[in-house]
């Protein structure tokens, strides 16, 4: 080899060793068709020796754009976060068993709905944590023969003031109370019939037709999604085969919510999101299959292990969407930044 020629292939090889040393991750890119996300594992900047948890159950966001997060350690049950996943505030060291976290502005003033289902209770509170006001097993209603028996996972608000809690944990009603406390009435509840409940682990208002709100439960235990209308009567359901629905969230004509698990046993770290449009048909899948083969050839299924435990999602005003767990090691949330 000629000195000249060995020369340039030393200097060629040293320049590029280095960037091939230092080379970056390829980004991690999920979902499917306009639904489509960048990974973002590290958005959370949250310190685990001062705020740390256990499980993170779901997530709220103020109309300020600060995000409320509950999770079952009791050394913080709240945390909130700025966009830029900083911690500003934490709160609540009685809620064992915090799970569902709703936020409702009520003539301008923003409160927080927090099930826990240890205490057999929900909890009205302050952003700041201040209780308002307790809702417990209807035992006059000849439902429950005791409080224990009530283990509420989820709830949501009315156009006109009445509380939904989803007993998802216990009996799988949908217990319907004025917004002064009082028991007005029922429906769902565990069996077979079709508007019978199995594992009723969320509710959600779907105000996406104007003229025709309705009630979205998730029986997560079939593998589906059932509607109500606003007093409970049943209108029909949305079969997801192979989709452990958690919670259904509303952003705009879509339907978000987390998948648990795609397959028993219930800790097989098989989660995924899933995105509906306004027709309920899934058009997104993230970290799961194509949506196009469902009901086809296959139930749906985990694809790349981005998520364990998926337990909830919140959509923010650009459409990212940020992801809890269950049963996950303690993880923080991920955002998932649409592209």
């Amino acid at each position: 080899m000629q000195r000249s020629t060995f020369t340039r292939t030393i200097f060629t090889f040293g320049a590029l060793a280095p960037l091939r040393r230092f080379a970056r991750k390829p980004e991690t890119i999920i979902g499917h068709g306009a639904f489509r996300y960048r990974v973002d594992q590290t958005w959370c900047k949250a310190n685990p020796t001062t705020h740390p948890v256990n499980d993170c159950h779901e997530m709220a966001m103020d109309r300020s754009g600060r995000i409320f997060m509950s999770t079952n350690d009791i050394r913080n049950n709240i945390l909130i976060y700025n966009k830029d996943g900083n911690v500003l505030d934490a709160w609540g060291t009685e809620y064992p068993g915090a799970h569902g976290l709703t936020l409702h502005d009520e003539n301008g003033t923003e409160f927080l709905y927090l099930t826990d289902y240890e205490r057999h209770a929900v909890y009205k509170l302050s952003l700041k944590g201040k209780l308002i006001q307790e809702f417990h097993a209807p035992l006059e209603a000849g439902l429950y023969q005791q409080n224990d028996e009530f283990n509420p996972t989820e709830t949501a608000i009315l156009p006109n003031g009445d509380v939904l809690i989803a007993d998802g944990y216990g009996k799988d009603y949908i217990l319907v109370y004025g917004p002064d406390g009082k028991f007005k009435r029922h429906f769902g509840g565990k069996g077979t019939e079709p508007s019978s409940l199995n594992n009723a682990h969320g509710v959600a208002v779907d105000t996406r037709k104007k003229d025709q709100p309705e009630i979205l439960v998730s029986s997560r235990a079939d593998n589906t999604l059932k509607r109500y209308d606003l007093n409970g009567q049943f209108l029909g359901a949305v079969p997801l085969p192979g989709a452990y629905i958690c919670r259904p969230v509303l952003k705009g004509d879509a339907l978000y919510f987390a998948v648990l698990i795609s397959k028993l046993p219930w800790d097989s770290q098989s989660g995924f999101v899933c995105i509906l449009d306004k027709a309920n048909q899934l058009v997104s899948v993230p970290g799961g299959s194509d949506p196009k083969r469902l009901h086809d050839t296959e139930k749906l299924y985990q694809t790349v292990q981005v998520f364990k435990h998926p337990h909830d999602v919140l959509v923010d005003a650009d459409e990212n969407v940020f992801v809890t767990q269950w049963n996950s090691n303690g993880v923080y949330p991920i955002r998932l930044t649409r592209i």
